[in-house]
Parts: structure tokens; sequence; C-alpha cells
């Protein structure tokens, strides 16, 4: 299930193009909001990436990030850390100010549900040569 389902949507739908946020990503992603219920203070959205695209580093301010995978083959990385391979099923929790990424392998689709609090800094795209040498280590 690396492509075609998780292209179609494995468990949610993958939403339309990610026009919102395009400008924080290197490549094409989707998102579907799943939570708009405004008592909730948590976002939490089904992120779909297509092949090689990733998001830039960024920090969660007064919160954290919890990540659900949900299909496809993906990327995340702390900074000062190894890059983690993720798939189906993985977890990943990002604690509060911790400079990360997240994204899809080069030949693989790339799906996770994020649940988010606090404020998002939108940093630096992953370069083409960071993204290569995460692959490469793969």
């Amino acid at each position: 299930m690396k492509n075609e389902a998780v292209k179609n949507g494995v468990i949610f739908p993958a939403g339309p193009k990610n026009d919102a946020y395009a400008k924080y990503f290197v490549g094409q992603s989707y998102l579907q909001g799943l939570v708009s219920d405004p008592e909730v203070n948590v976002g939490v959205g089904n992120v779909t990436f297509e092949p090689g695209c990733r998001n830039n580093w960024h920090i969660h301010h007064d919160g954290f990030q919890i990540l659900l995978v949900t299909g496809g083959e993906g990327w995340y990385q702390e900074e000062g850390q190894p890059a983690r391979h993720l798939t189906a099923g993985d977890v990943v929790v990002t604690h509060d100010g911790v400079k990360h990424w997240h994204g899809a392998t080069k030949d693989s689709w790339f799906a996770h549900v994020a649940i988010t609090a606090g404020t998002p800094e939108w940093l630096e795209a992953v370069s083409d040569e960071q993204y290569k040498a995460v692959e490469e280590g793969k």
C-alpha cells in the first residue's frame, strides 16, 4: 500500500491540494481537516504527501504535534537527530519547541493524521541535499 491506496485516501480522504500551506512545503501535499469544532483548541487533519514531498523545518510553540501514520512511507527528523523511517501504524510525538520536519520518501505517497496544539513557526525548507542524504542513508 505504497501509492495508489494512499493517494486515494487510506482511512480519511486525502482532501484538496494544500494551497494554504504550500509555501511551507517542497512538492505537493493535500490537507483534509477532520475536526472543526471551535471549542476544541487542537487541530486535527489528514495530511497526504506525494512522493518526495516534505514540509519545511518547523517548531510548535506552546503546544505539541502527534502524527499517526496511516499509509505509505515517510520520514520524520528532529534537528541534530537521524531521520526516522515511518510506515503505517507508527506514532510520532513532537514536544514543544522541537525543530523538525516530516514528509514522504522519494518513491512513495505518505499519509498521516496530524494532531496539533500551539502555534507553528515555519522555518527554512529541507534542502534537496538534506533530503537526498536522508534517502541515501535509508
